[in-house]
């Protein structure tokens, strides 16, 4: 209304002078509404009232012992000393049928958080072989009975799909490895062949994977990294596999047994549902279950055992190991370990071993425990201790527990002071009985540790720069740890050991130019001094035959190739490749073969050594393989030619005899009378002979 129809309006009301006729809001009767309730009220319409309203408290528990009046309070009970952990229990329901359980129970929390928890923590509890719980929210009645037809359909059988012989890479006739190479600044992935000559390709592809890629524990999957998640790649011509959807999945981790995979993404992760953490049934796609992370933790979070029966996870003063396949947690509890700090699964054996921080009238210790049964095997108490870290021998036979600890402590008033950090090993024996312990102290700063994969050798780097050195132990029976052997002064920041022991990389990578020495620790010889500049990488092949080095892209923008020795330190091959990034040699599985037979091969390697170096000499002969396939070619299209002109020449054999008065002039024996013999000669030489003249 204007300013002047408003003064109006009040003169009219000063006056008693109003419209007889009443404003009309009602619509025409052929009025079509083109506006929805949604748009107008879509605010209001999500907050009108639901069914599940006032039941996020409560949660469904399935598959509990179906049982009569005389042991329901048992029952309760049991169930009640599961679920008290997670919060206190409002109301509780037990639904009966001709005075049994129905197999199911309503149980009430006080807070929405503690039902959430129990159902995170229960969902696949077994309470004994018969029964394992499937608990669900009540509040998703809504999600599970929306959309639901009220006609039963028949679930459509899934068509099996053939991936080929996911082996194939392992007949190779001449146990030729192979390896992935990533490159083109992770543009292009491929996989390589490590023939003799120089490594063929077997496969390329553009955007395989858009961070970097995996291979699994025994080489049977390649792994592939993708913004909506994970996919397996395998079999003769490196098909898909698998796929699972896990958006912004940042890590992975196998299962030893390659039956599981484990994916991390922080961007899926929801309050109500666990989406950060999934475990994941490799053949099946399934989702076996989900875990929160709440906060930071160094991957992999779950460490599984040398045979994937169990996972384990470690947070504050607990320690959770679960098992397969019911993923729930073993002998339904956590176990509580105060001041826990790290743990470690034994790579051969059901063997557990962690650590706990001392504290003021309790020692650190290391403790070795059996799983399933939680029997101590070992135990190791240690004073002022700084730190800890564990490292398992590959072939399960000896543990290294690096200990820093403080030279001297004070105590004032309710404080104590450390000073200064000395180092020293302690090794647990496993093989032996009741696992005795060696200790071997070091005074040096320790920058690096690794076990002889196979053997009962170790190797440090201590010292500091530029009077770095590196010392190897060998660990003899009796208890005692010798030192054998130091090298003074080396450019050496990083340590690879041959998967099959004996020889040893010694490598200066990065800032140190990439500075390589190949060590025969049998009687301790550099066998090499070599350099590849500024390598950031050094890779063994499976057998313990090759070593990669690489300078990759991801590390240092120039010089980007990847070069290929033996394990004595002789170059092979060297590849300069755009913006090379990752090599990664494609894994073995163990041998098929039992000890004995091993035993026998090495007894009897001589007589196979002959052959082997028969077919090393042939290969070595011959020219490469491409110019073996240019020949064969050759030789085909000249024997083609030599048939057709064969041919010709017997086609044209009639008109020969015309021409030369039926004289077969191609069986020159049978008519030497007709030919006349002619001799000709060459002068080869001319020799010059001197006589003496007496």
């Amino acid at each position: 209304m204007t300013k002047q129809q408003k003064e109006k309006t009040r003169e009219k009301i000063k006056d008693g002078q109003t419209d007889d006729e009443e404003p009309n809001f009602s619509d025409p009767d052929d009025f079509v509404e083109k506006v929805s309730d949604q748009e107008i009220l879509g605010d209001l319409l999500k907050q009108r009232p639901k069914e599940t309203d006032g039941i996020d408290n409560f949660i469904i528990v399935d598959n509990v012992p179906q049982v009569g009046p005389e042991r329901l309070e048992k029952l309760q009970n049991i169930i009640k000393k599961i679920y008290t952990k997670f919060g206190k229990i409002v109301t509780e329901h037990y639904p009966m049928d001709n005075g049994m359980t129905k197999g199911f129970i309503f149980l009430e929390f006080q807070t929405h958080q503690e039902a959430l928890k129990a159902v995170a923590a229960t969902d696949g509890y077994k309470l004994d072989k018969q029964h394992v719980f499937a608990v669900n929210m009540f509040s998703d009645i809504e999600k599970y009975t929306t959309n639901v037809s009220e006609k039963w359909e028949e679930p459509v059988a899934i068509p099996y799909k053939d991936h080929g012989n996911l082996y194939s890479w392992l007949l190779n006739p001449h146990c030729y490895d192979q390896f992935s190479v990533i490159y083109e600044g992770g543009e292009t992935t491929a996989l390589y062949l490590n023939t003799p000559s120089e490594p063929q390709c077997l496969e390329m592809r553009k955007r395989w994977t858009e961070t970097f890629v995996k291979w699994s524990p025994k080489g049977t999957y390649l792994l592939t990294y993708h913004q909506k998640g994970i996919a397996l790649w395998g079999g003769e011509k490196m098909g898909q596999v698998m796929k699972f959807s896990h958006p912004g999945v940042q890590m992975s981790d196998f299962s030893p047994c390659e039956r599981y995979l484990v994916t991390y993404s922080s961007l899926a992760d929801t309050k109500d549902e666990p989406q950060a953490i999934i475990v994941w049934d490799i053949r099946t796609g399934q989702k076996k279950r989900a875990f929160h992370c709440d906060s930071p933790t160094p991957w992999p979070i779950f460490k599984w055992s040398f045979d994937g029966r169990y996972f384990a996870r470690m947070s504050t003063d607990t320690l959770s190991i679960y098992e397969t396949p019911s993923f729930g947690l073993l002998e339904k509890k956590s176990v509580k370990i105060k001041g826990l700090r790290d743990f470690s699964w034994s790579p051969t054996d059901s063997i557990l071993a962690y650590w706990t921080s001392e504290e003021r009238d309790t020692p650190a210790r290391v403790t070795l425990v059996d799983v399933p049964s939680y029997n101590t095997l070992c135990a190791k108490n240690l004073f002022t201790v700084a730190d800890c870290r564990m490292h398992w021998q590959k072939s399960g036979a000896y543990l290294c527990v690096k200990v820093d600890r403080y030279k001297s402590k004070k105590e004032e008033k309710e404080t104590v002071k450390y000073q200064g950090i000395f180092h020293n090993f302690n090794i647990f024996r496993i093989r032996e009985k009741e696992i005795p312990v060696d200790t071997v102290d070091v005074k040096d700063t320790i920058s690096a540790f690794a076990w002889e994969p196979i053997g009962s050798k170790f190797c440090i780097i201590h010292g500091d720069a530029p009077r770095t050195a590196v010392s190897f132990y060998n660990v003899k029976p009796m208890g005692v740890v010798e030192c054998i052997k130091t090298f003074e002064k080396k450019s050496v920041n990083h340590l690879f050991w041959s998967p099959n022991g004996q020889f040893i990389v010694l490598a200066g990578l990065r800032s140190m130019n990439g500075v390589l020495e190949f060590v025969d620790t049998q009687d301790m010889t550099v066998m090499t001094q070599a350099e590849h500049f500024m390598a950031t990488d050094v890779e063994w092949d499976p057998t313990g035959r090759y070593v990669a080095t690489g300078v990759s892209w991801w590390g240092h923008k120039v010089d980007n190739a990847f070069w290929i020795w033996n394990f004595q330190g002789k170059i092979l091959h060297k590849q300069t490749i755009d913006r090379y990034c990752q090599l990664l040699w494609r894994p073995r599985p163990p041998s098929l073969l039992s000890g004995e037979q091993i035993k026998d091969l090495k007894k009897n390697m001589k007589k196979y050594n002959i052959q082997f170096s028969i077919e090393d000499k042939k290969r070595e002969t011959k020219a490469s393989k491409e110019q073996i396939d240019k020949r064969n070619k050759q030789l085909s299209e000249f024997n083609l030619w030599r048939s057709k002109c064969v041919e010709k020449f017997e086609d044209e054999k009639k008109r020969r005899l015309q021409l030369r008065r039926d004289i077969d002039t191609d069986e020159l024996d049978s008519h030497v009378e007709n030919f006349e013999e002619e001799t000709v000669e060459f002068l080869l030489e001319v020799e010059e002979i001197l006589i003496d003249e007496e």
